[in-house]
Order: structure tokens, then sequence, then C-alpha cells
């Protein structure tokens, strides 16, 4: 089942800062992927109340070039405990452009809102 669209947006401060967190570790595409970051528009979301969301990127944009879609980073999410709750996924259009933002969570509820960065680490609230 598709993702309900929604009227295209621009990203909101919560996404943004996930997406520039994630995309500041050094891979290949890296800087390619965050040099779309300003012409990225939220298009859909992944079912109701849900932080995870589908996106587009508008041309003309430079082309990253991934061997696969999903970025190559380890972004967990931990609360403020240091349990492990979740990770973020971002997945791109055939490795070119960002097609998606991911909270993954492991929990019995899912999260409302997306992580804060803490320390440098992706933290989910209390």
């Amino acid at each position: 089942m598709a993702p309900p669209s929604v009227d295209p947006r621009p990203l909101n401060a919560d996404e943004r800062a996930v997406l520039e967190h994630v995309l500041s570790a050094d891979f290949v595409g890296a800087p390619q992927l965050r040099s779309q970051l300003d012409r990225t528009e939220v298009i859909a979301v992944w079912g109701p109340d849900s932080v995870s969301v589908d996106l587009q990127v508008a041309e003309p944009c430079e082309r990253a070039a991934l061997p696969k879609e999903l970025v190559p980073v380890d972004a967990h999410v931990h609360d403020t405990s240091g349990a492990y709750v979740g990770e973020i996924l971002v997945w791109t259009d055939q490795g070119a452009t960002l097609a998606a933002l991911e909270f993954a969570w492991v929990t019995d509820e899912m999260p409302t809102l997306l992580p804060a960065i803490v320390d440098g680490r992706l933290s989910r609230p209390a």
C-alpha cells in the first residue's frame, strides 16, 4: 500500500536536522545528497502520526552515485537511559536522490517525534 500523499512541503526543522546528521558521515555520494537538502520536499507520510516520510528532490540537482538505495550510515537511536530504541534509515531513488526518511523503531509504541541530536548522537526523548 502506498503511503498517503500530502501537499508537497519543505522539510521541517526536525527532518532537516536528522538528515543533516546522517548525511554528515563520510561516504561516497554524501556531498551530493547534502547538496539536495535545500531542494527536498516531503511528498507523503507513511501513516497516521508517522514521522517517516517520502521525499522528492526538485530538479536540477547534483546526483549521487551510491551502489545501493540505502544510505550506508548506522544511525542508531537511543533513549535517555542509553537503551537502543531504533535507527534512522535514509533511502535514495536508485542511489541518486533522497527518497525517504524512516524511523525504524524496536519499541512497543511507534515514535511520534524524530530523535534529537544530543552530544552528536540521535536520542529519543523520554
